[in-house]
């Protein structure tokens, strides 16, 4: 029914009105077998998720999912990002994510998007409406697979932010060594076939730190959830390969 509903609906759609209806599988997946370190819920298990659904995958309390379960302990552990001042910038903000970084005293938080109901500031990720210098964090998942130039995108990031100012830019990354991108591909099925998603626009391989980086910006792999202890992967259902794609600033 999940693979049914995040193909046919439309995302703005989604993002109003799932979590309403998934509320009463949070109270009927109640257990301690699993915990999303995101809202801090226990589960029997976490529901399945995706197109061709990964099993334990989504909060039904918060829709995390296993890389946002990443990212924010990642966040705790590596960074100050729940601590210091600063100015962020969210792109295509994650609903699990949203009201909690808002609520963050620390934080002068910004979203945007072209589409989403959610954000505070509608824009084109290929023109950033501030100003250089502008941000000291940048966050933008799962948005490069989708935009027509994801090297222009990227700079206005490397462009907006600060001059010690960091981001993560996750995507899907598939195994294949470089990134397959043909612009000639239009139609919707044919996209699906080539690319995953009828939406994407390339599929990015383990070049994708090096192609960001075209940019201007310095993207290095982190491997964080491979220091993570065996048991802590397991209570969070952690991606178990996901690669967090940590940026600075470059020239």
């Amino acid at each position: 029914m999940i693979s049914w509903t995040i193909r046919h609906i439309p995302r703005k759609y989604l993002q109003l009105f799932s979590h309403f209806f998934l509320k009463i599988a949070a109270v009927i997946y109640t257990g301690s077998n699993v915990t999303c370190n995101i809202c801090q819920r226990g589960f029997r298990k976490f529901l399945p998720y995706g197109r061709i659904a990964r099993e334990n995958a989504l909060c039904p309390n918060c829709l995390g999912l296993e890389r946002h379960r990443l990212m924010w302990l990642f966040l705790q552990k590596e960074t100050d990002f729940f601590t210091a001042p600063q100015r962020v910038l969210h792109v295509a903000p994650e609903l699990c994510f949203l009201g909690r970084f808002k609520k963050l005293k620390n934080l002068e938080y910004i979203t945007g998007d072209i589409e989403s109901p959610l954000a505070d500031v509608k824009m084109d990720i290929h023109q950033i409406p501030f100003e250089d210098n502008s941000f000291d964090v940048v966050f933008c998942n799962h948005v490069m697979e989708h935009v027509e130039d994801d090297i222009k995108a990227c700079a206005e990031i490397n462009r907006v932010l600060k001059p010690n100012g960091w981001g993560i830019i996750q995507s899907p990354v598939y195994e294949q060594e470089v990134t397959l991108e043909d612009k000639s591909i239009t139609d919707p099925k044919e996209r699906e076939r080539v690319f995953g998603q009828s939406d994407h626009v390339r599929k990015y391989g383990k070049d994708y730190a090096k192609r960001l980086s075209k940019s201007g910006l310095m993207v290095s792999e982190n491997n964080f959830v491979k220091q993570l202890p065996e048991e802590m992967v397991k209570k969070f259902a952690l991606p178990e390969k996901e690669i967090i794609f940590y940026c600075q600033k470059g020239q």
